[in-house]
């Protein structure tokens, strides 16, 4: 089982293939996700210390461009494979928003289509 690590917080465990954003969430790591995890919103957006995945979805590249943003992934667009160490960049607790937004489906939406990342 792969284990996640957010910042200095001890590691936790989660099934092979659970999407990321709801991992986090269900293990109490505070990350918002405004568009019910549908690659539109950028707000579950995560950077990397170790353990970044080599495959992106077109969704999740296509959004990163769009909104201009280097050097970040998008939770809702991850699943967990192997270890990641990860800190969420945007946090219901700063928002001053009410909720984190929709829970996002078990599986990645839109039906993904997996592309290389560029390294």
């Amino acid at each position: 089982m792969p284990q996640i690590t957010v910042g200095s917080q001890a590691p936790f465990e989660v099934a092979r293939g659970s999407r990321l954003v709801n991992a986090l969430e269900d293990h109490g790591i505070d990350i918002l996700h405004r568009c019910g995890g549908n690659a539109r919103c950028t707000t579950c957006r995560v950077e990397f210390q170790a353990g970044e995945p080599n495959t992106i979805t077109k969704a999740e590249s296509f959004k990163l461009a769009e909104a201009k943003l280097t050097g970040v992934r998008l939770a809702c667009q991850i699943t967990c494979e192997a270890d990641m160490q990860l800190h969420p960049l945007m946090t219901l607790s700063d928002s001053g928003l009410p909720d984190p937004g929709p829970r996002p489906a078990d599986s990645i939406t839109p039906e993904p289509e997996w592309l290389e990342r560029p390294l």
